[in-house]
């Protein structure tokens, strides 16, 4: 496991730590999935996935109060996935927010959008037993709130729901899958992955030029989308955004006070310790 270590001041009387982990990528299928998921299975399983998430479930279980999964946890629906998936997001240790892989199929077979998520959803027989598309808990004084953005969108619901998670004037912590869009995470994706998008939430039209026809459309913000943005921006009682996706390590600020980490992927043995102080 490769641990990168950071410590953000939000006024504790009492440090908090989190391991943040993410995309995963599981990739199992047994005698009940289809040849399609075999298949998969076959082609993008690795056996150091299940070995490093074991590993980061381990370490966090032993040195900090909470493990934060944001999403990609499952690399496709099958039945073996989904099984594990219930298995581990059903340990009191871990946090878990979906990512857009938790719904898919059949890996980038097919549009994902609402529908096409709601119907993964109910084939794992109402999701993996936790709340998929927004969570809260508190550990030590903070507020840990995942939302799911999955297909760079935010829902009014959400934003609705995190205005009253802040109405327990906590500090917030936000976990979700999918980065803002800021300046030099744009600027450093292009520059070092190749691609045709930055794969980002709230780019403006201006950011999206650079992008393909279909990435442009699949990622272009909506008004709910953007008043959240904007909420998040204004809301002082949230000091930190934790995101994945990306598969790659970066450290940049969203505003002056409110830094955003993406973590790299867990299936590569990426994990972050945060220590809140």
């Amino acid at each position: 496991m490769n641990l990168v270590k950071n410590t953000v001041k939000i006024g504790l009387e009492k440090p908090v730590k989190l391991l943040h982990v993410t995309d995963s990528h599981l990739c199992l299928a047994d005698e009940r999935d289809n040849e399609r998921k075999h298949a998969l299975a076959e082609r993008l399983g690795d056996s150091n996935k299940e070995i490093y998430l074991n590993e980061q479930i381990e370490y966090a279980e032993k040195n900090c109060d909470l493990l934060v999964h944001t999403g990609d946890l499952m690399d496709f629906v099958s039945y073996a996935n989904v099984d594990r998936a219930r298995e581990i997001v059903s340990n009191e240790h871990i946090f878990f927010i979906a990512g857009n892989h938790d719904y898919s199929q059949y890996v980038g077979e097919a549009w994902e959008d609402n529908a096409y998520r709601m119907n993964s959803y109910m084939q794992m027989g109402y999701g993996l037993g936790v709340p998929m598309f927004f969570n809260s808990r508190t550990v030590g004084g903070v507020n840990i709130v995942g939302i799911d953005n999955s297909y760079y969108l935010f829902a009014e619901w959400q934003l609705y729901r995190l205005k009253k998670e802040a109405e327990k004037e906590l500090p917030i912590v936000l976990a979700f899958h999918d980065p803002l869009f800021e300046q030099s995470l744009y600027d450093y994706h292009f520059e070092n992955v190749p691609g045709d998008c930055a794969y980002l939430v709230g780019c403006d039209e201006e950011h999206l030029l650079r992008y393909s026809e279909f990435r442009a459309v699949q990622q272009r913000p909506d008004e709910p989308t953007l008043r959240m943005i904007e909420y998040i921006k204004s809301e002082p009682l949230i000091k930190l955004i934790l995101t994945g996706h990306l598969h790659f390590n970066y450290e940049s600020n969203i505003t002056d006070s409110l830094p955003q980490f993406v973590t790299g992927g867990g299936y590569d043995g990426e994990a972050r310790e945060i220590t809140l102080i």
